[in-house]
């Protein structure tokens, strides 16, 4: 008989099959994901069957009648409570189907499922999307509202799992839907929404009854909202940049940027702000912890995007005495400063983002109420914009006219400043040429920063406006001439490619307020000039800036304005004509320059007025750097 040998051949091949089946059971294994699914499955089978049992007849033959099981049948719940425990009750109750009850406003349709006992479809009834559809902030599951628990005998279930029973009822003129998760009949996790007329705020109640003995206290009660936000706007590149988590906590309002998560403490209110809406929970018991987070679902602005942000809210619930709590509130609707300021001491209409510090204030005192003002009298949003330029024109009027006197006052000193270039020529002399010049001015009562500081005085008020304009919901899907909404760019042709930074449409808005301002600033460019002292030796020449800055701003704005709010366009292009027309008016009817000229030499007549100590001080400094300045060269 042949002694067989050692196959070392076969051995490898054994030990390779051994190594690919490893691997496959190993990649193939289901994933944490895939292992909650089939659990969840293996709950909803198990709730199904029960329901078959209860609604479908058996057929058991008895004098050749068919019977059905009774809900209360501990044969037929034999099934859920292997999966379910004691909330298999609630799987017996007639109330155990996906269906929906509808409780609505003049302001908003709300559909309540059994199933979670949650919101699947909010309808905000006085807006339409872009494409003019009904507006759903909420539908076709893109919000999920969820407990996850775990239970006396060792089981965790989720609320979104299980079934509510409904009970719709009034109280004066409110509607009340009662949501009840039971356990028997006197033990229940209550959801409880009442809806009042008129108001975008639902009061929502969370609450429990008996539950201590069903609902494991010694573990922590974890609440999960989880908000798709979808696109609704024109624009979903403008869209996507005003979409912010907002929250309170630790009594401070504050946001998450467009991708970031955060763990925060003694929470009063998240809200996940799209553009025009907003989706708010806010609970009068600070949740004492919260995970958040914000996730941005934008990858391509090309592609016709669904969805703009993923906003998550993970918070612990605390129980009392064994039993759930919270007086609750959900906010469906439009971010409008008006709205949220209705309610009190709540710090929500922060979420309506107008600008921080003065600009904010502005907004809020002064252009709001004018907005307003003229909305109720007004349909054209167009003609609104325009007579609210009109009105910040005439108002800012007076520091435009002071600009221009500063300037028509150092265009007519300029010869005698330019004579003190000319006679302390030289690097060696400039201090003294700086003190020789300042004196000057000091003493005809000019003053070059006379001309900065109304310039500063219409910064606020043009960071104000723009924050303003693209975040007024008054503005939105209203048309002017061929713009179709102010609240998102205007098009007049649409481009067969795409252009960086400037997009794949021309606006026609920006382009007129382009054109205005390098009229305006042709027309400002000698005012700046005088407004500047003539250049001195080894200094930059600013005229040549002044050029460059002539023909770049315009372009910058419109590029940059292409893509933004037609409204903003149209008070910019309405501003710059405006004010050409303010100081076409000053120049020619107002300014006399040689009275200024006259004025001057009668200021420098007089004695000079005693110096404030700031003053002082400077002229010691420069003095003394002149000192030092001699000394060295004589070294």
């Amino acid at each position: 008989m042949e002694e067989k040998k050692f196959d070392v051949n076969s051995l490898i091949g054994f030990l390779l099959l051994g190594a690919i089946m490893v691997w496959y059971m190993y990649t193939n294994q289901p994933t944490p994901e895939e292992l909650e699914k089939q659990r969840t499955e293996q709950i909803q089978d198990s709730i199904q069957n029960v329901q078959e049992q209860i609604t479908q007849p058996t057929t058991k033959t008895v004098d050749s009648a068919i019977t059905t099981v009774n809900p209360t049948d501990s044969v037929a719940l034999s099934n859920a409570q292997s999966q379910l425990g004691a909330f298999a009750y609630s799987a017996t109750l007639p109330s155990a189907s996906a269906n929906e009850t509808i409780i609505e406003n003049d302001l908003l349709k709300i559909k309540v499922s059994n199933k979670g006992g949650q919101i699947t479809d909010v309808e905000l009834k006085k807006f339409k999307t872009n494409a003019q559809k009904p507006l759903h902030l909420v539908k076709d599951n893109n919000a999920l509202f969820n407990i996850n628990f775990a239970t006396m005998d060792n089981r965790t279930l989720n609320t979104k799992d299980l079934f509510f029973e409904p009970t719709l009822s009034k109280n004066g003129e409110n509607q009340v839907l009662s949501m009840k998760l039971k356990v028997s009949a006197d033990q229940y996790l209550e959801y409880r929404y009442e809806i009042k007329p008129g108001d975008y705020m639902l009061d929502f109640t969370l609450k429990s009854q008996g539950m201590d003995r069903a609902i494991n206290t010694t573990q922590p009660l974890q609440l999960n909202w989880d908000f798709k936000a979808y696109r609704q706007e024109k624009s979903i590149k403008t869209e996507n940049m005003y979409g912010y988590f907002y929250y309170k906590a630790d009594d401070d309002v504050s946001y998450l940027s467009f991708t970031d998560e955060d763990e925060l403490k003694d929470v009063n209110w998240v809200a996940y702000k799209q553009h025009f809406f907003t989706s708010l929970l806010k609970t009068e018991t600070p949740f004492s912890s919260a995970n958040v987070s914000s996730t941005d679902l934008v990858k391509d602005e090309e592609k016709d995007t669904v969805f703009t942000k993923l906003f998550t809210l993970k918070a612990p619930l605390d129980m009392k005495n064994g039993e759930l709590n919270y007086a609750m509130n959900w906010y469906y609707g439009p971010t409008d400063y008006k709205i949220f300021k209705k309610y009190k001491d709540t710090d929500i209409k922060d979420v309506a983002d107008l600008g921080w510090g003065i600009f904010g204030w502005i907004n809020r005192i002064i252009f709001i109420p004018v907005f307003t003002f003229l909305s109720t009298y007004m349909t054209n949003y167009g003609l609104i914009i325009i007579l609210m330029t009109i009105i910040v024109r005439i108002i800012m009027s007076p520091v435009v006219y002071k600009s221009y006197l500063s300037s028509a006052k150092m265009k007519v000193l300029r010869p005698e400043m330019q004579a003190i270039n000319e006679r302390l020529k030289g690097k060696e002399n400039a201090m003294k040429r700086q003190q020789e010049t300042m004196a000057l001015q000091r003493k005809a009562g000019v003053s070059p920063l006379a001309g900065c500081i109304p310039a500063l005085i219409q910064m606020p008020v043009f960071f104000a406006l723009f924050r303003f304009f693209p975040s007024e919901i008054g503005l939105r899907q209203k048309s002017f001439l061929w713009a179709d909404d102010l609240s998102s760019y205007d098009m007049v042709a649409q481009l067969p490619f795409k252009i960086p930074f400037y997009g794949d449409h021309v606006s026609l808005f920006p382009i007129l307020a382009s054109i205005a301002i390098f009229f305006y600033m042709r027309m400002t460019q000698s005012q700046q000039m005088n407004m500047q002292q003539p250049t001195q030796e080894g200094m930059p020449d600013m005229s040549k800036m002044m050029k460059y800055m002539m023909y770049f701003s315009p372009l910058m704005m419109l590029f940059f304005f292409n893509n933004y709010a037609s409204s903003l366009s149209l008070y910019y292009f309405v501003s710059n004509l405006l004010t050409i027309v303010i100081m076409l008016v000053i120049k020619n009817f107002i300014i006399d320059e040689d009275k200024i000229h006259a004025q001057i030499q009668e200021n420098k007549a007089k004695p000079e007025k005693k110096k404030s100590k700031f003053k002082q001080r400077l002229d010691d400094a420069m003095k003394q750097a002149q000192v030092q300045q001699e000394q060295k060269k004589k070294k």
